[in-house]
């Protein structure tokens, strides 16, 4: 933890804010002087501010703590090659195009490795009436079941959320070839080329 790294860091996020010394100071309940210690790396906040401090800049209390933020540069603009994150509390879904620092009730999410379905976890996609027919006989229970189906190709991504007691059955409009992706709740994501 470098003081004056944490210092810049503040500084530059408060002027990108619009905000001065003041504010900032009047918004966490700290003096002026306060923050001007933190920015010229005299001090650093206090660890009961943070989690205001870092609402109020709109960074992570990580990066805060660090110094710095960390840039992605653009990866692609081919949609097979996004990251899907599922919450494992909530089941909440992130899908991103290029690196991401993603975290969801409280817990940093890594990415899902897609992988080949197993006989259990097989979906079946078929053409009807130019679109992609999606079914599968997975189990749909309250605590196993397929949480969503996407269709990514080159251009765009689209996803169908599914829910427990329900039968599996989706159509995604069939223009060329993509990715189909799935989400089990308890064995995680699969991928099928069609």
């Amino acid at each position: 933890m470098n003081n004056s790294e944490i210092g810049a860091l503040i500084r530059t996020l408060r002027t990108e804010k619009g905000l001065t010394q003041s504010a900032l100071a009047e918004l966490l309940s700290v003096s002026d002087r306060t923050v001007s210690k933190w920015e010229t790396g005299r001090g650093c906040p206090d660890i009961s501010l943070l989690g205001s401090l870092s609402d109020i800049l709109g960074v992570n209390i990580e990066e805060i703590l660090s110094g710095g933020l960390q840039t992605n540069t653009f990866v692609s603009g081919n949609m097979k090659k996004s990251s899907c994150y599922v919450c494992p509390v909530c089941g909440n879904l992130v899908i991103s195009t290029g690196n991401a620092t993603v975290s969801c009730c409280g817990r940093k999410l890594l990415p899902l490795q897609a992988q080949k379905a197993d006989p259990c976890h097989e979906i079946t996609a078929e053409v009807i009436e130019n679109d992609w027919f999606i079914s599968s006989k997975h189990e749909m229970e309250k605590d196993h079941y397929i949480s969503f189906v996407a269709f990514a190709s080159s251009g765009e991504i689209k996803i169908f959320k599914t829910y427990p007691e329900w039968e599996l059955q989706v159509r995604f409009p069939k223009r060329g070839h993509g990715i189909l992706l799935w989400h089990c709740t308890k064995h995680g994501l699969f991928c099928k080329n069609i």
